[in-house]
């Protein structure tokens, strides 16, 4: 076994099912008129499926018209220094049965922005699927991705490589560069 092997460990259905419950965000990939698009948005992972909310439009569209769609949440969990992606593949589709919509609204699934998001979907998975990876230990922590780390374990020099200038409008995703 290789060090690639190694590194990344494959996750069982149960536990993709137990990550996917544990999340609020995940992205959705279609097709719109033969070109991928992938949305960000809020979900429940509920009897075997993943449901969410959409407003009519391209989203909605590319999910229930062409069916088929892959949805991926990731994560990571600094105390293993590990990071992990779930995917579910399968097949979306609008829940219009009165009983079905009656229980989607019953969902602690609410949309995030003030306009309203009247139709639910589901995916039902064909494919459920997922990997952990293990960092090296000579990767330092990345405030890029919210991975935090104590200032009194960085060096003067990394310290100010995560600092934002004063005044300056900052999203911690940006790289930042210091001149000598």
């Amino acid at each position: 076994m290789d060090d690639r092997q190694h590194a990344t460990e494959i996750l069982t259905e149960s536990e993709c099912w137990e990550l996917l419950g544990d999340a609020d965000v995940g992205r959705l990939a279609v097709d719109i008129a033969g070109q991928p698009d992938i949305f960000p948005i809020n979900f429940i992972a509920e009897h075997g499926g993943i449901v969410f909310r959409s407003a009519a439009g391209t989203k909605l569209a590319g999910a229930v018209l062409n069916r088929f769609v892959a949805f991926e949440i990731d994560g990571y969990r600094p105390s293993d220094r590990t990071a992990w992606s779930v995917v579910v593949k399968g097949q979306a589709r609008s829940i219009e049965k009165m009983q079905d919509v009656f229980e989607a609204e019953d969902l602690p699934l609410y949309p995030w922005l003030a306009w309203d998001k009247p139709n639910f979907v589901r995916i039902d998975p064909m494919v459920v699927t997922g990997r952990r990876f293990h960092i090296v230990d000579a990767a330092t922590p990345d405030a890029s991705i919210g991975w935090s780390v104590q200032q009194s374990e960085l060096s003067a020099a990394e310290r100010l490589a995560a600092e934002p200038t004063p005044g300056v409008p900052f999203h911690p995703g940006a790289p930042r560069l210091h001149a000598d």
